[in-house]
């Protein structure tokens, strides 16, 4: 058990593969909300500031942990074997921060505790330590979650149709392309979408979360994005000053090797839980927000679920109930199980291998040919 005690993840019966792959309903389900939340009980809303913070001093005495013992003991190894231990540091280091851009992603949803002030000041700090700006990330991922599946308002991730690829993807739709694309995807993505909304839903001009008066915010959100602005820039220049002082590959062992596992497993988390060829994506003729809400899947990442708390395999959950405290996700997950029947989807697919899949099979989203629901697309791969 970790900090504070989290439940197991449940284990999963084996299904076959095709039964993973197969289409979850789209139709209007016949159940509400409402009777979803009413299957949870009602302590996992309930958010403390002693256990969410607890989560915080669990994380971040490990990173300090291996930070010292990095620092101080890797440098009597002789090569290879210091560079061999310095490759298992920046990963595991690279894991248990993901662990706190976690935390600091609950900070963004309201899921901290019931203090607004507090969430916003917890999640800046520990966003902007990961060169991430808070609220620009938090405002750009709130409209996701408004608009979670559609194709025209969605934020991330938002499929193409087939007349929108490029000319060259029938060149890159083979085993090297898609090994490059996955290789970008992983260490640039998440930049990429920070500063020029790669994968992100279009706008009529330029979008970046670093720009106060881009298209993404609102009048009333300039002043904070200048805050998130900040916050990086402050980390940035502390990193400067650090390799002056210590040295630039120093600064890149210790943090840069890390935060390049960070940026790639948040990319790949991401795109897990929305990238899958059972999930339906639907236009504004078919769009509403709960059956977009319920248009994502659980994955299973192993012990990794726990050093991610578990945003991994109750994505679902959260999706339907954002400001719940992820100690509670696990249970309302099984909770609210039962109720979603085929409506939940989970794939215990050893995720390299569907990350694989979901590269090769899910290319560009198309309708079913003469299918009376033509707002609804589903992923396709035939170029």
């Amino acid at each position: 058990m970790g900090a504070g005690g989290r439940m197991s993840v449940p284990p999963e019966s084996k299904k076959p593969e095709s039964a993973h792959l197969r289409r979850v309903p789209y139709s209007k389900p016949p159940f509400t909300l409402g009777e979803v939340k009413k299957a949870i009980p009602p302590h996992c809303f309930k958010r403390s500031v002693l256990h969410s913070f607890s989560y915080v001093f669990y994380d971040l005495t490990i990173a300090f942990i291996l930070y010292y013992i990095a620092t101080n003991y890797i440098h009597f190894l002789p090569y290879p074997l210091s560079f061999l231990a310095w490759s298992v540091y920046v990963i595991i280091q690279g894991c248990v921060l993901t662990g706190v851009w976690v935390i600091a992603h609950e900070c963004g949803h309201h899921a901290f505790s019931d203090y607004q002030w507090l969430d916003d000041t917890v999640g800046l700090i520990l966003h902007s330590a990961l060169l991430v700006p808070y609220f620009s990330w938090k405002y750009s991922h709130r409209r996701h979650h408004s608009n979670t599946g559609s194709l025209e308002r969605d934020e991330v991730f938002v499929p193409k149709h087939k007349s929108e690829m490029k000319w060259f993807a029938k060149y890159i739709n083979n085993p090297p392309g898609r090994v490059f694309m996955l290789v970008v995807q992983l260490t640039l993505g998440w930049p990429l979408y920070l500063l020029f909304n790669v994968s992100g839903r279009h706008y009529d001009r330029f979008a970046c979360h670093f720009d106060p008066y881009g298209p993404i915010y609102s009048d009333r959100e300039r002043l904070q994005i200048y805050l998130s602005d900040a916050g990086v820039l402050g980390v940035t220049y502390g990193l400067y000053r650090l390799a002056v002082a210590k040295g630039l590959a120093w600064v890149l062992c210790v943090y840069g090797g890390p935060l390049l596992i960070v940026n790639g497993f948040l990319v790949l988390i991401t795109y897990l839980q929305h990238t899958h060829p059972s999930l339906p994506h639907y236009d504004s003729s078919e769009w509403d927000w709960f059956r977009g809400a319920l248009a994502t899947v659980d994955r299973d990442y192993g012990i990794l679920n726990k050093v991610f708390h578990n945003i991994t395999d109750t994505h679902v959950a959260h999706h339907l109930f954002s400001t719940m405290p992820h100690y509670h996700a696990m249970e309302a997950t099984k909770a609210i199980k039962p109720i979603l029947g085929d409506y939940y989807q989970f794939d215990g697919t050893p995720v390299f291998k569907a990350m694989w899949r979901e590269a090769k099979e899910c290319i560009y989203v198309e309708a079913d040919e003469g299918n009376q629901s033509k707002g609804v697309f589903w992923y396709n791969n035939k170029l």
